[in-house]
């Protein structure tokens, strides 16, 4: 079972209708075809009404000179643009052939000037014209248009900031760290989704007491193919401590395409707020996908000689793909090394010392997921780091 782009239709939050002006019947179909792919239902203008382009060429004419400080020709209320929401449209698709009629629209983001033929020299020139972003022919733009219209569907803003968790050594408690990571960016009233990216790991699910919650698993996207709608993937998951979670199911597949892997986690960040992915050590093509859709990386790595020697290898991996990866070291061993030591060997930033707390293994045990007990060392790491990383994606000086 597979999240198609379809499956977002009617759940966008913004509900954002695209514009589509052009009297091609054949270029109106494949519009309307790819407005359908990626859910969305826009309004169409086959052309722009004679009374309403009457009244706004008059309107120019007896305006000549007044354009905007900005070089660009105003259009009068009631004028053509204005009749059909040219302003207001969150996405603008002018047809090829409609071009000269909206010459006098005022510039604006969001116009794509779309058509078939490949080899017209003034197609640039009149792209220029109307202010568009971009122009699109068809059928070869056709993945990218939909990316496009899906995007004005879901409300696209500010992507997730996207964090993934590694563990550097065998047992350094990265699982922990990331399903702690979630649960109090959830707290705190972010739109969280955690995703267990480890398919031998044993379930995030099952670390948050939820193994027999109703909603999808990783292997129920197996068969995705080209883009998932970011609501519904977020609406199929099971909801557990105020966080989404995609976790494995207890049967035997471990395996999903690194295609259908990617659409999901760019699902996931297109729906904003949080996302943290518990990965694996071992860092092949599926993993990889992941690290590549990453802000940062968390590699928990215990501080003592032999785990440090470990992450080194696991590191190595990491930084063919991640950007920024950063040390997060758990617990002191006796006669082992500090934390600056451990970042400094190596070779990236410290973002902090989680101690090992006593007595956390029998309260998860007990159903407790890590990050619950508000004034815990886990939990008040996971405060911090959250402030200051969304202080930063924000702009905040941290």
């Amino acid at each position: 079972m597979g999240l198609g782009p379809g499956s977002v239709a009617g759940s966008a939050p913004g509900g954002g209708r695209p514009l589509i002006i052009t009297e091609d019947p054949l270029l109106l179909d494949d519009l309307l075809r790819l407005c359908a792919a990626a859910g969305a239902e826009p309004h169409v203008h086959h052309g722009l009404p004679e009374r309403a382009w009457a009244a706004g060429a008059h309107a120019m004419e007896a305006s000549a000179g007044t354009a905007g400080t900005d070089g660009t020709a105003g259009t009068p209320e009631g004028g053509a643009a204005g009749s059909v929401g040219w302003e207001t449209a969150p996405l603008v698709l002018v047809g090829d052939d409609a071009a000269r009629r909206v010459r006098g629209a005022p510039r604006r983001a969001g116009v794509f000037l779309v058509g078939r033929e490949l080899d017209d020299p003034q197609v640039w020139q009149r792209a220029v014209e109307i202010g568009a972003e971009e122009v699109l022919r068809l059928p070869d733009a056709e993945s990218l248009l939909v990316d496009r219209i899906a995007d004005v569907v879901e409300g696209a803003g500010r992507p997730a900031l996207t964090v993934g968790v590694i563990g550097g050594s065998g047992g350094a408690g990265a699982s922990t760290l990331a399903c702690a990571l979630a649960l109090r960016a959830a707290h705190a009233g972010e739109r969280t989704i955690l995703i267990d990216g480890d398919p031998l790991g044993g379930g995030m699910d099952v670390l948050l007491g939820g193994e027999s919650a109703e909603g999808l698993r990783w292997p129920d996207f197996a068969a995705s193919r080209g883009r998932v709608g970011a609501g519904a993937l977020e609406e199929s998951l099971p909801e557990l401590h105020a966080l989404r979670v995609l976790s494995w199911d207890r049967g035997d597949r471990v395996v999903v395409p690194p295609a259908a892997i990617r659409s999901v986690v760019a699902a996931a960040r297109r729906r904003g707020g949080v996302v943290v992915v518990d990965l694996p050590r071992r860092v092949d093509e599926a993993v990889a996908e992941v690290l590549a859709q990453l802000d940062l990386v968390l590699m928990v790595v215990p501080g003592e000689l032999r785990s440090v020697a470990a992450a080194g290898r696991v590191a190595a991996g990491v930084r063919m793909v991640s950007r920024d990866v950063r040390v997060v070291v758990r617990g002191r061993c006796p006669g082992g090394l500090d934390p600056e030591a451990v970042a400094g060997l190596l070779g990236a930033p410290l973002a902090g010392e989680v101690p090992v707390e006593v007595g956390l293994p029998g309260r998860v045990a007990e159903g407790e997921p890590p990050g619950a007990q508000g004034r815990s060392a886990l939990a008040r790491f996971c405060d911090g780091f959250w402030q200051r990383a969304l202080g930063s994606a924000q702009g905040v000086p941290a």
